[in-house]
């Protein structure tokens, strides 16, 4: 698929989105029509403010490249543990190991380095990093089991797992958390998908 500009997309966050951070960061990436992809990670000041916009981050802390990527992949591996709970389907390895790795960036003391000049010393992280690093430790519990925080872990793991869907409007690619019969993340996918069946009876050949 093919990126597109980053634009406001006139759709409200997905059913669940308000309560599961990582629902919302899986869906930050959303397919529209022709192929295209309207991606709020795709740039780093997108990145930043979406941080920002989640609590996870300062207005001023100045995300690079390189931290967007990290932020970019952890969507991705989210992605594919809510596509793999929805199609219960096995969890894919490598999004586990990823998630899991996300949970251990946040340290509770600084490591020991070394260099010629310093010698044996504590190790400290670019404040951009730690950040970063918070960030994606909370939306990987957000994907699995935290004790204090909605998160990825409590979305695949909690009672709300079975509540969780994917949009039934084709070419949305968003999740959300099923309320009811309702199998859209929006208003404007629900009418998309009805106006689509009603089209297809209308188009279908009558049997011989």
């Amino acid at each position: 698929m093919e990126a597109a500009d980053t634009v406001d997309p006139g759709l409200p966050p997905a059913p669940g989105a308000e309560h599961y951070p990582a629902l919302d960061l899986a869906n930050s990436a959303i397919a529209l029509r022709g192929g295209q992809v309207l991606d709020s990670l795709g740039t780093p000041a997108g990145a930043n403010q979406w941080l920002v916009d989640h609590d996870l981050a300062p207005a001023d802390a100045g995300l690079q490249e390189i931290c967007a990527a990290r932020l970019r992949s952890l969507r991705e591996q989210v992605s594919a543990l809510l596509a793999a709970q929805v199609g219960g389907h096995p969890a894919p390895a490598t999004a586990l190991a990823a998630v899991n790795d996300a949970f251990t960036r946040v340290p509770t003391a600084s490591p020991l380095g070394w260099d010629s000049v310093r010698g044996i010393h504590r190790t400290a992280p670019h404040p951009i990093d730690q950040i970063v690093d918070q960030a994606l430790g909370i939306l990987a519990a957000d994907a699995a089991d935290a004790a204090d925080a909605a998160d990825a872990a409590d979305l695949l793991t909690g009672p709300d797992a079975e509540r969780l869907a994917a949009c039934a409007s084709t070419p949305c690619n968003r999740y959300l958390l099923r309320a009811g019969r309702r199998h859209w993340c929006s208003v404007r996918c629900g009418d998309r998908a009805r106006a689509a069946r009603a089209y297809a009876r209308r188009t279908q050949t009558p049997a011989d």
